[in-house]
């Protein structure tokens, strides 16, 4: 008798130690799960923000393209006249720029202008990566969520040297 109770015992220990390890396995997949999707998330809030500028210095073609001459420079903004390239509407006295991708006073720059705005966007190399920093700055967080969260240390090793270089680049290209 008393070896059938030892032997009903270790059955007992077996199964609850099968169930303590396959939840810890679920937590472990459910914490690689979770971080994957804030990572996903990040990224694509990156792309999104990025898109609404990089739209319009990367594929507008002629129509509201033209050079401003910065006139001032107020806030985080600077204004100044618009000329068109020939036959994309008519000059503007007063159009405004981000101040982080202005030249500085008295200088011109080729830009393009929003649609029903008279807000412009720097075209060229320059304007193209100022665009993306916003997704350079996603990439950056995103590595850190794919490291610490995911442990897959390579890949976000990547992630943020890709991130860090298209900082560089912009930076750079002002």
């Amino acid at each position: 008798m008393p070896r059938s109770s030892t032997r009903t015992s270790s059955v007992r220990r077996s199964r609850s130690r099968r169930l303590g390890e396959s939840a810890f396995g679920l937590l472990l997949a459910a914490r690689v799960g979770v971080m994957g999707v804030l990572a996903l998330l990040l990224l694509v809030a990156g792309v999104w923000t990025s898109w609404n500028t990089a739209r319009y210095a990367m594929l507008v073609k002629a129509q509201g393209r033209g050079t401003m001459t910065v006139a001032a420079c107020a806030g985080e903004r600077c204004t100044g006249p618009y000329v068109p390239v020939s036959g994309a509407g008519g000059p503007r006295a007063k159009v405004s720029i981000a101040e982080a991708v202005a030249p500085s006073k008295g200088e011109r720059v080729a830009v393009v202008l929003k649609p029903g705005t008279s807000q412009a966007v720097r075209t060229g190399p320059a304007g193209v990566l100022h665009a993306w920093v916003p997704f350079a700055g996603s990439l950056l967080l995103a590595a850190l969520v794919v490291a610490g969260g995911m442990r897959l240390r390579r890949t976000a090793w990547v992630m943020g040297l890709l991130g860090a270089l298209l900082l560089g680049a912009a930076f750079a290209a002002m």
